[in-house]
C-alpha cells in the first residue's frame, strides 16, 4: 500500500497538482484537527474489528445499541417547546404531537430554570421567554392537560431546579391515577454543565451535587422507565468547545455523577443503565458522526474498566441529539433549513436514539409553527426518503470516519487524563479548567470566523441585503401579568398551614443526610411553589459565587 500511494502521488497527483494547486494550504476539521489529502488502510494499521467496532448492540457499543438500530424502531423524534403559559406551552404539544412528534420535549423559561415565581421582582420581563413558565402543580397540569403520561415520553430540560420539576410531574400523574412506575421520560438534572457552560446553578456544588444525586437514585428505586439524568454536552459546544472536548467534559461529569451515587453505597448496575447522554450535532459532517462513535465506545471502555463491570446494559450510552443552536445564523434564515438538516443527518448516521431538530428562525426568536414543522419535516424525510435507516453504521469501515473516530476517542482520553490529575471533575470545575479550555477553544473559532480563514455562508461570505424579518414568534407581555394573577390565585387558596408544614419538615432534610426527592414531592402536592422550595434550599446550603476566569 505504501509503493502503490508513492506511484500515486508521484505520477497521479503531482501533476495534478501543478496544473490546478488545491483551494488552501492547509485543511481541518471544525475542531481544528488537520485533515488529511486521502486516508488508506495506512490510516488505520491496528484497527480490530472486534475490540475496536464489534457488533450493534454489544460492548463497546461503536456500532450502536440497538441489534437492529433504526431497522426496528426509528429515533424518537422530540422537538424541544415551551413558552409563555402552560396552557399556550400545551396548544404547542399538541399541535407537534397531531404532526407526528413521538415524544415531548418541554422548555422552560429563565425564572423556572433559576428557581424563581413568576411573581418574583427578578422574574419581572423574563417570564415564558426563553419556555414555559411553571410555578406550581396546577401549572404542570395545565401544561400536561389532555397528553397521556403513561404512553408518551416526557424530556424534561432542568438542571437546578430538576429535583421539583420531576416532583411536579410525579405529582400530576398521581392526580391521574398513574404510578410513577409507569412513567417514562428523562429529566436534564447535569448541574455540572451548568458551572462549566450555562449559568443557571443556584446552590454551591456539593450541594448541587447531593439534589442530582438524591434524583437518581429515588428514580432507580421507584421510576423504572425514568431516565434521572441527561449528561449533557449539548451546553459545552454550544459554550465553543472542540468536539473532543465536548466528549471528555461529558463523559467526566458522568463520571462524577456516577462517584456521587455509588458513594450512596449503590450498585453501579442498579443505575448506570438508565444514565442518559444528550450531544450536540454540529456542522461539520464526518467529525459529528465520529464524534458520537467515539462517545459510545470509550464510555463503554470507562465503564467496564473503573467502575468494574461485566453488565453490559451499564456500558451503554443512550443519547439524544440536538441540531447546533449556535451555528443559525440570524442573515438569510433560510439557509438554516440546510444546515439543520445535515446536522440531523450526522446524529442519525453517528446512531442516536432521539433527536430535535432546530426551527430556522431560532436565530432571531423562538421558532414560529412553520418553523417547528419544517423542522420536523426534516426528520421525517431523513426517517423515511433518504435510505439510510435501512442498514446500521453505513459509514463503518471508512477509513475517514474510522481514522477520525480513533482520532476523537484519542484526545478525549487525553483530556479525562488531565481532569484526573487535577483530581477530578468537581476539582476541575472549582479550578475554572474546564471553563478556560472551553474560552481558548470559543476563541479560535470566532478568530477564524472573523478573518474569514472559517466561512459561514451569509455571515462573513456570500451576504445579501435583505429587510428586516417581522415574520417572528413573539410572546404576548399579557401573559406575564395573567400567570401571576393565577399563581396570586393559587397562594389565596391554598392549605396554607400544609403549606408551611411540608416546607419546614423539608428545611430539616435539608440539614440531614435524607433523600429530599419524598419532601419535595409532598410540598408540591400541597402546593408550595417552586420558588418557595427553591428558596428553603437558598435558606440551608446558600448559593454559589463563580471564580472568575479570564
Amino acid at each position: 500500500m505504501s509503493e502503490q500511494r508513492e506511484e500515486w502521488e508521484d505520477g497521479v497527483l503531482r501533476p495534478a497538482l501543478e496544473r490546478a494547486p488545491e483551494r488552501k494550504p492547509n485543511f481541518e476539521t471544525a475542531s481544528g484537527v488537520p485533515v488529511e489529502r486521502l486516508h488508506t488502510p495506512e490510516s488505520v494499521p491496528d484497527l480490530d474489528y472486534e475490540r475496536d467496532l464489534g457488533f450493534p448492540g454489544q460492548p463497546p457499543y461503536t456500532r450502536g445499541v440497538q441489534p437492529t438500530m433504526y431497522r426496528g424502531r426509528l429515533w424518537t423524534m422530540r422537538q424541544y417547546a415551551g413558552f409563555g403559559t402552560a396552557e399556550e406551552s400545551n396548544r404547542r404539544y399538541q399541535y407537534l404531537l397531531a404532526q407526528g412528534q413521538t415524544g415531548l420535549s418541554v422548555a422552560f423559561d429563565l425564572p423556572t430554570q433559576m428557581g424563581y415565581d413568576s411573581d418574583h421582582e427578578l422574574a419581572d420581563g423574563e417570564v415564558g421567554k426563553v419556555g414555559v413558565a411553571i410555578s406550581s402543580i396546577r401549572d404542570m397540569d395545565t401544561l400536561l392537560a389532555d397528553i397521556p403520561l403513561d404512553k408518551v415520553s416526557a424530556s424534561m430540560t432542568i438542571n437546578a431546579t430538576a429535583s421539583i420539576l420531576l416532583a411536579l410531574y410525579i405529582a400530576v400523574a398521581r392526580k391521574r391515577g398513574i404510578t410513577e412506575a409507569a412513567l417514562s421520560g428523562t429529566v436534564q438534572n447535569d448541574i455540572l454543565k451548568e458551572y462549566i457552560a450555562r449559568g443557571t446553578y443556584i446552590y454551591p456544588l456539593a450541594q448541587s451535587m447531593r439534589i442530582s444525586g438524591d434524583v437518581i437514585t429515588y428514580c432507580a428505586e421507584k421510576l423504572p422507565r425514568w431516565n434521572p439524568i441527561s449528561i449533557s454536552g449539548y451546553h459545552i459546544r454550544e459554550a465553543g468547545s472542540t468536539a473532543a472536548q465536548e466528549v471528555a467534559f461529558t463523559l467526566a461529569n458522568a463520571i462524577a455523577y456516577v462517584e456521587e451515587v455509588l458513594r450512596r453505597g449503590q450498585n453501579i448496575d442498579t443505575f448506570a443503565h438508565r444514565l442518559a447522554f444528550f450531544f450536540n450535532a454540529h456542522s461539520d459532517f464526518f467529525e459529528e458522526i465520529a464524534k458520537f462513535r467515539a462517545a459510545r465506545r470509550l464510555w463503554a471502555h470507562l465503564v467496564k474498566e473503573r467502575f468494574r463491570t461485566e453488565n453490559p446494559q451499564s456500558m451503554m450510552l443512550r443519547f439524544h441529539t440536538q441540531t447546533a443552536g449556535s451555528s443559525l445564523t440570524a442573515q438569510q434564515p433560510e439557509n438554516n433549513i440546510v444546515r439543520v438538516a445535515l446536522q440531523a443527518l450526522s446524529a442519525v448516521l453517528g446512531g442516536t436514539q432521539s433527536l430535535h431538530t432546530n426551527g430556522m428562525d431560532e436565530a432571531l426568536a423562538l421558532p414560529t409553527e412553520k418553523a417547528a414543522r419544517v423542522a420536523l419535516r426534516t426528520q421525517q424525510i431523513i426517517a423515511y426518503e433518504s435510505g439510510v435507516a435501512s442498514t446500521i453504521d453505513p459509514l463503518a469501515g471508512s477509513y475517514y470516519v474510522e481514522w477520525l473516530t480513533n482520532k476523537v476517542e484519542e484526545d478525549a482520553r487525553a483530556y479525562l487524563g488531565r481532569i484526573d490529575k487535577l483530581g477530578g471533575t468537581l476539582q476541575a470545575v472549582e479550578s475554572g479548567y474546564f471553563q478556560e479550555e472551553i474560552q481558548e477553544a470559543a476563541y479560535k473559532w470566532q478568530a477564524d470566523v472573523d478573518s474569514g480563514e472559517r466561512v459561514i455562508v451569509g455571515v462573513n461570505r456570500y451576504r445579501v441585503d435583505e429587510p428586516a424579518h417581522t415574520d417572528i414568534m413573539r410572546v404576548d407581555p399579557a401573559l406575564q401579568a395573567a400567570q401571576i394573577q393565577r399563581l396570586q390565585l393559587l397562594r389565596q387558596e391554598r392549605d396554607s398551614p400544609a403549606v408551611e408544614s411540608n416546607l419546614e419538615q423539608l428545611r430539616n432534610a435539608a440539614t440531614s443526610d435524607a433523600n429530599l426527592m419524598p419532601y419535595i414531592i409532598a410540598c408540591v402536592e400541597s402546593e408550595c411553589t417552586l420558588g418557595e422550595i427553591s428558596d428553603t434550599f437558598r435558606s440551608v446550603f446558600g448559593v454559589y459565587q463563580e471564580r472568575g476566569a479570564f
